[in-house]
């Protein structure tokens, strides 16, 4: 059975793979001070937004039409590492944009890959996830 972490934890190094600190990356947007410029800059905030539990986050940065009412995290799951495959549109000037990534977790004991088609769109000014297809 699946449970909620009340309490995101707080890594020193951003889970998304860039070389800032969470505080000073990802961090800032869980926290509110600001938006992700880009929709890979979304894509790796909410990679992280797993990696730490933070559910808020996650539907906040969900588009209201697909966003689920609540984020289960397995407790038995890690998320490990994001690579960023490739991605078209999604700049600050675009009002839609793709990203493909894999995810990179370890769950009971096994590794694991998460590999996805991510799409993401502007709502008024701010990246938000559509929706995505996964690539076995």
């Amino acid at each position: 059975m699946s449970k909620r972490r009340k309490h995101p934890a707080v890594p020193a190094a951003c889970p998304c793979g860039s070389s800032a600190s969470y505080a000073q990356c990802c961090g800032r947007l869980h926290r509110g001070e600001g938006q992700a410029a880009t929709a890979e800059a979304l894509m790796r905030s909410r990679f992280s937004a797993f990696a730490v539990g933070d559910e808020a986050y996650l539907l906040r940065s969900w588009a209201p039409e697909t966003r689920p009412a609540a984020v289960d995290f397995d407790p038995a799951m890690r998320w490990e590492a994001l690579e960023i495959l490739g991605g078209s549109g999604g700049g600050p000037f675009h009002t839609a944009g793709a990203v493909e990534f894999r995810a990179h977790y370890r769950a009971h004991g096994r590794a694991g890959t998460l590999h996805e088609h991510s799409r993401f769109r502007r709502d008024d000014g701010a990246w938000v996830y559509a929706d995505g297809d996964i690539t076995p």
